[in-house]
């Protein structure tokens, strides 16, 4: 057998030859937990005069996963003219995006292991023959994060895939994992604040899909405040609940439906007769998804609040892009800190939103200032002490 000389093999040849190999003969599934050039980010948009460009960004060279869409690792590699860590700190800003605790960087002749599951030894050199096989990761991933015996059905419950291999982006994974993760472990209220345009409904749609198709949650409220947001979520990214969904109209819940969307106005008003919320018992939702809540849930006096308020037993998430935060108004207060945040400025720098100009335009009173003229009054009736002579 032919001495490969592995200082003359690109980085594509130490991936197939070696990491790939020792990858899958430690029992990885090449059809559903190994993924390689894996693009986290679209790249930033730059605007020049009139003229716009992205920027260049890198794929992770291999994402392992327990199951689709579900990461654990990050595999970053490099030609065999580089020291075997060299890819740590790429794959240590993918496992970030991933939030993922496992890091491994090679040049072919072995691994350096980066686990944060296991402080005390951070960093270690595995050959190729002991690269961790999925189940040994999973365990470690699951002592890590604490999770229970109750909480794996609903943590490893796929995620809805139509087979257009479509997925979630980074973020959108992230808000979904830990949604589902605070749901699971008990928590009933949960806040998550994503940019717009990040795909909130798509989102939410995960999260529910997820915790409905685990049984973990079986009546679902989707809450919105405007018809257009309601219509366009059911037969957009709702679509697939198909038959078990609804949309409340003519103040009538029928009970028969297991996801139901509503706007506020249809459930409530100030007549008792408008309260169709009253019509089911207030252990009937066991979720609540709010979107946009910042608009009307956020306030305590709010007419819309009483709907939550007479829901109060059941997980309740809110999802914004602009959370509120005054003396009088707090998405906080009622859903505590946001389990998950994704910021405009993020959606920029990532390449998923594009860039704006701020434009001042004055109009002519700006720049010039307003004077009544003789004889007019304001709208008390009483007219200005400064008229003009005209």
């Amino acid at each position: 057998m032919p001495i490969i000389n592995k200082k003359a093999l690109s980085e594509t040849d130490i991936i197939s030859k070696f990491i790939m190999p020792a990858i899958k003969n430690s029992g990885w599934d090449d059809m559903f937990q190994i993924r390689q050039e894996v693009k986290l980010r679209d790249g930033k948009v730059v605007v020049r005069g009139m003229a716009a460009a992205r920027k260049t960004v890198k794929s992770a060279d291999i994402v392992l996963y327990h199951k689709v869409s579900m990461p654990l690792a990050v595999v970053e590699a490099k030609a065999n003219k580089h020291e075997m860590g060299k890819g740590i700190q790429q794959g240590l800003d993918y496992a970030r995006l991933l939030d993922v605790p496992f890091v491994f960087a090679s040049n072919g002749d072995g691994f350096i292991f980066h686990d944060k599951t296991n402080p005390a030894a951070l960093e270690r050199e595995i050959t190729l023959d002991e690269f961790p096989s999925p189940q040994e990761l999973w365990a470690k991933y699951c002592q890590f994060k604490g999770y229970t015996a109750q909480q794996l059905p609903i943590i490893t419950q796929d995620y809805y895939d139509d087979g257009s291999g479509k997925a979630p982006r980074y973020y959108q994974l992230q808000a979904v994992n830990k949604t589902i993760e605070a749901v699971s472990n008990g928590q009933n209220r949960v806040l998550l604040v994503m940019a717009t345009g990040t795909g909130k409904t798509y989102t939410a749609f995960q999260i529910i899909w997820r915790l409905w198709k685990a049984r973990a949650k079986k009546r679902i409220l989707f809450l919105a405040d405007r018809n257009v947001l309601v219509d366009q979520t059911k037969s957009g990214d709702f679509q697939p609940f198909g038959q078990a969904m609804t949309k409340i109209s003519g103040r009538k819940v029928d009970p028969a439906y297991e996801i139901h969307l509503a706007l506020y106005q249809a459930l409530t008003g100030p007549e008792e007769s408008q309260k169709a919320y009253k019509q089911v018992d207030p252990d009937f939702f066991d979720l609540i998804v709010i979107d946009e809540c910042h608009r009307g849930s956020a306030a305590d006096d709010s007419a819309w609040r009483e709907i939550l308020e007479y829901f109060k037993g059941a997980t309740q998430i809110g999802l914004t892009a602009t959370p509120k935060e005054t003396e009088e108004v707090s998405n906080s207060d009622y859903f505590g800190d946001p389990a998950y945040m994704y910021s405009l400025k993020e959606g920029i720098e990532d390449g998923f939103l594009a860039p704006y100009k701020v434009v001042r335009v004055d109009i002519d009173i700006d720049l010039q200032g307003w004077r009544p003229i003789k004889g007019q009054v304001d709208k008390k009736g009483m007219s200005s002490m400064i008229e003009s002579t005209t």
